[in-house]
C-alpha cells in the first residue's frame, strides 16, 4: 500500500470515529439533555434547554458531515469550530464544579486539555492527514 493511502485510510478511520462520538453525544443531547444544561452559561440569552437542543443538532450536522467523504474536508473545519464553540461551556462548568467533590473536579478540568487534541484531529482531517 501507498504511503498517500495509508495516510487515506487513517485520515478516513479518524474521521469515522470523530463521526461516531459526534453522532453519539448528539443523540445524548436530546436523549439526556438535563445533563448537559448545566454546561450552558446562564450569560447567553434564551434557556439552556435551547442551547443544549442546538448544539446536539450541531454535533448530528458535524457527525454527517465528516460522514460523508464528499463533505469530510468541511466536516473537519466544522468540528474545528463546534470544538471551540463549546469549550467557553467546559470552562463555566470546570468553575461552577471547584467547590464540588475532588472526583468531579477532576473530571471537569481533565476536559479542558482534551479540547486541544480534538480541535487539532480534526484539523487534520480537514486538510486530509
Amino acid at each position: 500500500m501507498a504511503r498517500t493511502d495509508l495516510k487515506r485510510d487513517e485520515s478516513t478511520g479518524r474521521a469515522g470515529a470523530m463521526a461516531a462520538a459526534l453522532a453519539g453525544m448528539g443523540v445524548l443531547h436530546f436523549a439526556q439533555p438535563r445533563g448537559f444544561d448545566g454546561l450552558v452559561p446562564r450569560a447567553l440569552p434564551g434557556s439552556a434547554r435551547a442551547w443544549t437542543y442546538g448544539s446536539g443538532v450541531a454535533e448530528l450536522a458535524v457527525a454527517g458531515l465528516l460522514a460523508v467523504p464528499a463533505t469530510r474536508r468541511m466536516g473537519g473545519r466544522a468540528a474545528q469550530v463546534l470544538f471551540l464553540a463549546v469549550w467557553p461551556g467546559n470552562f463555566y462548568h470546570a468553575w461552577r464544579a471547584r467547590n464540588a467533590s475532588p472526583r468531579i473536579r477532576a473530571i471537569t478540568l481533565a476536559r479542558l486539555p482534551l479540547q486541544i487534541p480534538m480541535i487539532r484531529a480534526a484539523g487534520r482531517i480537514a486538510r486530509r492527514r
